[in-house]
């Protein structure tokens, strides 16, 4: 038999963060209009510490809830119907997969001086791979690091650093040793905020337009010069040769989480849509009585459905420690064009009212346009889900394995 039904306690900490993000994130994303960031994610944060709502992946030894993956995917669904949610209860990106990332990889020493402030909320982290030489393919990178005593020396380029305008610390990929194997060439460093030798250029400008609360809020992507950064042998996270394995093992979960708050953000925006025809009538009849009308918000629930599926049983597979790449991808490139899909639908539904900035529907619509972008573009995921189908029936004689076949 397969049992679909979830544990007693990750429903009971699905409700708590449901009952937090309607009752006190959402009310709190209009007050951000008349009072100070710091001031509304301040009592937010306090009154979610004081629920125990705090870091839900990290272990209760660091501070954090211990949730497993499946309790923890069933919270960030919830989490992301707010931009606020996942800020909270400090568990939003890109900090939270270099959380991960330091946890399972970082020294001691490497442990009490970046993770723990992270974790208590007191500093945020960037990560700082991507460069326009590169793009998609990360061991094209040309920022280098050459050993000098106890230190490296640091000189390159970077781009889109998402964060950076508000980190304290950077997580900066370097290639270290040039002549070894490809995914051996890399190595990631910590690096304290401010330094001479981490230069912010600019924030790009994005389609999805800039404001100074995006900002605050994490939002911006950066450009940076790196020249002559020091660093101490230190703060290499992981080893040296690592970084490449560092970025994918951050990267992995970074693609879920932003899958799971689609969940959160298409399920508002379709609670949004049913709200609207519900309520509005043309030509004499209510919208909702419509039958085009019920087929584009029953296209929106099948992917919702889909979607639900596709992360419970990620979900479920990283629970036992079974191998998710495929499965990743997969999610990664659905999960994308299923929360554009939802929201284009809600907005259309909307008239008018969805193109105007009176909802967040075109907040969200332009936003959500770069998650085909990063973390890797639906190309390059597609690419490996491919190769992944052929290398299948080569070795078993038919697809299944790389098609969901062997689900459980």
């Amino acid at each position: 038999m397969i049992d679909f039904e979830i544990p007693e306690d990750a429903k009971a900490v699905r409700l708590r963060v449901r009952k937090f993000v309607h009752e006190e994130c959402m009310p709190a994303e209009k007050e951000l209009e008349t009072r100070p960031y710091k001031e509304v994610l301040g009592d937010l944060r306090k009154s979610a510490r004081s629920q125990g709502l705090w870091c839900p992946f990290i272990p209760p030894e660091y501070g954090g809830m211990g949730l497993g993956p499946l309790a923890n995917a069933l919270v960030q669904m919830e989490l992301g119907e707010s931009y606020l949610g996942a800020l909270a209860m400090n568990t939003q990106g890109p900090d939270d997969a270099t959380m991960l990332t330091l946890l399972v990889h970082g020294t001691d020493f490497q442990k009490e001086k970046y993770l723990k402030p992270l974790l208590n909320g007191e500093k945020r982290i960037c990560y700082s791979m991507t460069e326009k030489a590169a793009g998609a393919d990360a061991t094209g990178m040309q920022t280098r690091a050459i050993r000098d005593g106890d230190n490296w020396v640091i000189n390159g380029e970077k781009w889109f650093s998402s964060g950076a305008s508000v980190a304290d610390i950077a997580m900066v990929m370097a290639k270290t040793s040039p002549d070894a194997p490809r995914h051996q060439q890399f190595s990631t460093f910590l690096v304290e905020l401010p330094n001479p030798g981490y230069q912010i250029v600019r924030n790009i400008k994005t389609m999805a337009g800039e404001s100074r609360l995006g900002e605050v809020l994490g939002g911006g992507h950066a450009e940076i010069i790196i020249k002559d950064l020091v660093v101490p042998n230190e703060n290499i996270v992981g080893g040296e040769g690592q970084g490449f394995n560092m970025g994918q093992h951050r990267l992995a979960y970074g693609r879920l989480r932003h899958g799971m708050h689609n969940v959160a953000m298409a399920q508002r925006a379709l609670d949004m849509a049913a709200k609207r025809v519900l309520e509005r009538s043309t030509f004499g009849r209510p919208l909702a009585d419509r039958q085009g009308v019920q087929w584009m918000l029953a296209d929106c629930a099948s992917e919702l459905y889909m979607a639900r599926l596709v992360l419970l049983h990620i979900a479920y597979k990283a629970e036992k420690g079974l191998d998710l790449r495929q499965e990743n991808s997969i999610a990664k490139v659905f999960l994308a064009h299923m929360v554009h899909k939802v929201v284009d639908t809600a907005i259309q539904l909307h008239g008018a009212l969805g193109y105007s900035e009176d909802t967040p529907l075109a907040r969200w619509y332009t936003s959500i346009r770069s998650q085909r972008l990063v973390d890797g573009p639906d190309e390059v995921h597609r690419w490996t889900v491919g190769r992944n189908v052929l290398k299948a029936y080569k070795e078993f004689g038919t697809t299944a394995s790389a098609a969901g076949g062997d689900l459980l």
